[in-house]
């Protein structure tokens, strides 16, 4: 069996002991399911009365943006899974068998992935039935819905990342939470962005964020020429701005989550 086959079958192996533990457990599922639906009914009900979207209904300006922070959230798992089985010693146990070192991180991410799967689903299926629409084809529905996934995936790996850094679910949770609530709300995720402030108008416009709820929004067609266009390059081209942060986090955290395993478990 070749070196690069050998992590991806480790890799499924891990997720699939993953997907066993999501079933022994389903309130993991559950919560991941249930805090998107709430967000929805949330910002949709409350937020939504108070907000005006030039053009079009503000549930299919929202939903976009739910689904990115739903994907955030939902990658956070990866991470604070790995400081659990870290203080539980569970890496001591893969230590001493025959796999891939980088099968842990490759079926953790995968499992996780699946998870956002579920989610997504389930918060697609509530926001059609609060009013949400798609207005473009089915090829492109699903083209907005690979993109949420491949940044859900390129996204676990950077929490993987913090997660070997810090190494304890308590540090891990203060610290994702101090990056993911800047990076949603100082976005277009809830808001039109063009209404900021200059310098915050900015920041949001160059936020991944941004450019993954841009693209989602132009994939299922919920945006609006009465809106105002900004000139910023990632908002102009949102989709390849999109793949081209998955391609810089993938490049970057992969070898660095990896190579911080590798020494976790050296240890």
């Amino acid at each position: 069996m070749s070196a690069l086959t050998l992590p991806i079958i480790d890799g499924l192996t891990i997720a699939k002991r993953n997907a066993i533990k999501i079933k022994r457990s389903p309130e993991q599922l559950l919560a991941a399911i249930a805090l998107p639906i709430v967000l929805i009914l949330l910002f949709a009900y409350i937020f939504g009365s108070a907000i005006d979207i030039p053009g079009m209904s503000y549930k299919e300006f929202l939903l976009p943006g739910i689904f990115v922070q739903a994907v955030i959230i939902g990658a956070q798992t990866t991470g604070y899974t790995l400081t659990l089985d870290l203080q539980k010693g569970i890496f001591d146990r893969f230590r001493t068998l025959p796999m891939a070192r980088s099968a842990v991180l490759i079926g953790q991410t995968l499992s996780d992935l699946l998870m956002n799967l579920s989610s997504l689903t389930a918060m697609a299926l509530m926001g059609l039935a609060v009013g949400w629409r798609v207005h473009t084809s089915p090829l492109e529905v699903l083209a907005g819905f690979g993109l949420l996934l491949l940044f859900a995936y390129a996204f676990s790996w950077f929490t993987a990342t913090v997660a070997l850094t810090l190494r304890t679910p308590e540090s891990f949770s203060g610290i994702a939470n101090m990056v993911s609530l800047p990076l949603v709300f100082l976005s277009n995720a809830f808001i039109d962005s063009s209404q900021l402030p200059t310098p915050l108008r900015v920041v949001a416009e160059w936020n991944p964020v941004s450019s993954f709820t841009q693209a989602a929004r132009e994939l299922f067609g919920n945006t609006s020429t009465a809106m105002k266009t900004s000139d910023a390059w990632p908002v102009q081209h949102a989709v390849p701005a999109s793949l081209l942060w998955v391609a810089v986090i993938l490049t970057v955290f992969v070898p660095l989550a990896t190579r911080l395993y590798k020494k976790s478990v050296s240890n």
